[in-house]
């Protein structure tokens, strides 16, 4: 079949490489401007431009879709399909209608549910058991579209943004293989069940120890890699990277219960948060053993 793609982060490049692994004709790919990224804050191309470098495919890079001569350069190559995966730019009226089979759009939730920038994050810190990829015929809603095809995936008790994002994207890439080799049927969203998943503000990333430690817990895994759970102590920012509920701790919210080699106890508004690795700002991520070494945590300080 012969397609345009659009998309930009790793989610996305996962999903190119199954479509070209598959057989298809990849007519055009539009991704994202290169933009800093890193430490060092130099001119990356994204994980899709790279992908399609290395395959010799043609990348297009508009700010917006709203251009004419863009829309005009997607219809130059009459694509069955347009894919588009976490692209991060509005596709607008124009070339949805473009393609004979439209735009599909590859969308890491089990749809209504979770529609919006950050289905992966906001699904680990509702605390839900379950998410999934939906294979969606899109319009002009945001991921409102009729859905096409659609795979739960168990969310584990370990599971971070990074581990959930990975097996979401591995099978996001095997759904629109399989979506495409079928005659499109589809079913209308249940509108009444929808939710928002906004995206993750930094200011999020601040913990709130009069929070139960299951939720922070939560926190703590849906913010991994990216911006990361944070907390201070004496002026020092700590960012906070694995945890445990530790179940019966009472004190006040925010008190070092224990400091020891297997993690520093924090009391929270529920029960107590055990903290495994930790960072400081400008060092390491290290486990509470390696971490404790270079900086004292005393019983009875407070976080937060």
């Amino acid at each position: 079949m012969k397609i345009v793609f659009a998309g930009t982060p790793e989610f996305a490049a996962v999903a190119l490489d199954a479509l070209i692994r598959a057989g298809h004709e990849i007519a055009l790919v539009l991704t994202q401007p290169d933009r800093p990224a890193g430490r060092g804050r130099r001119i990356q191309p994204s994980a899709v431009k790279r992908l399609a470098q290395r395959h010799g495919l043609p990348v297009l890079q508009p700010s917006s879709l709203k251009d004419g001569g863009v829309v005009a350069a997607v219809a130059a190559h009459a694509p069955e399909a347009i894919v588009v995966a976490a692209y991060g730019l509005i596709v607008p009226k124009s070339m949805l209608a473009l393609p004979r089979l439209g735009c599909i759009n590859i969308h890491a939730s089990l749809l209504p549910r979770w529609r919006g920038a950050a289905p992966i994050q906001r699904a680990l810190l509702a605390g839900d058991t379950a998410t999934g990829i939906t294979i969606m015929q899109m319009d002009e809603g945001l991921d409102t579209g009729a859905i096409l095809l659609q795979e739960a995936l168990p969310i584990g008790p370990d599971d971070t943004a990074q581990t959930l994002h990975d097996r979401l994207a591995a099978l996001g890439g095997r759904l629109i293989v399989q979506a495409l080799a079928a005659p499109f049927t589809s079913r209308p969203q249940e509108a009444a069940r929808a939710t928002y998943a906004e995206k993750i503000d930094k200011r999020e990333a601040r913990i709130e120890w009069a929070e139960s430690a299951e939720a922070i817990e939560r926190k703590v895994r849906a913010l991994s890699p990216a911006p990361g759970a944070q907390t201070s102590l004496e002026g020092a920012v700590l960012k906070i990277w694995r945890a445990r509920v530790e179940r019966g701790v009472s004190a006040p919210p925010g008190e070092v219960c224990e400091s020891g080699a297997t993690g520093i106890v924090v009391a929270c508004g529920a029960d107590g948060l055990r903290l495994m690795e930790l960072q400081r700002a400008g060092g390491k991520r290290l486990p509470a053993r390696a971490f404790l070494a270079g900086f004292d945590v005393a019983r009875g300080a407070r976080m937060g």
